[in-house]
């Protein structure tokens, strides 16, 4: 935990700990990144699903997947500058722990479906597969999971 300890000291940590309309700006952008990618992976999720029917599936989805993805990125990115304010305390809170672990699941999901064949004949006009269907409702779960968890860690 010493790692942890350090990383309260950092010159970033610092700054944010200093100046607090420097944290609102960066927990502002965090929970804008959030609201991206959890607003992009649910509409993609939801036409994964069948729903928004007149969306062209292809075009939607390789839009929606490159927002979440940018969102992701800045999300981690802010996130891990609020997180070096208070490391010990976020890394003994239940409610963090869950968050990170649906995060890191989110991603993976992500990952493999963007890299399965089933994506690929889709983004060239195949209709989306059963297995691609149940990544969607696995990634529903995991996003809007790791939403709530965020939300909950105020409260532990």
């Amino acid at each position: 935990m010493d790692w942890l300890a350090a990383l309260g000291e950092t010159p970033v940590a610092q700054a944010l700990m200093r100046w607090p309309v420097l944290y609102i700006f960066v927990n502002a952008s965090h929970i804008l990144s959030l609201g991206m990618l959890v607003g992009a992976s649910v509409i993609l999720d939801l036409r994964l699903l069948g729903a928004f029917a007149r969306l062209p599936l292809a075009e939607t989805l390789t839009v929606l997947s490159r927002i979440a993805a940018v969102a992701l990125g800045f999300a981690v990115l802010t996130g891990a500058h609020l997180f070096s304010v208070r490391p010990l305390d976020y890394a003994t809170n239940t409610a963090f722990l869950i968050k990170i672990v649906l995060v890191l699941l989110g991603t993976a999901n992500a990952l493999a479906v963007h890299r399965s064949r089933d994506w690929q004949a889709m983004v060239a006009g195949a209709p989306a597969t059963a297995l691609l269907r149940l990544a969607a409702l696995a990634s529903l779960v995991f996003w809007l999971g790791a939403l709530l968890a965020g939300r909950w860690i105020g409260f532990l």
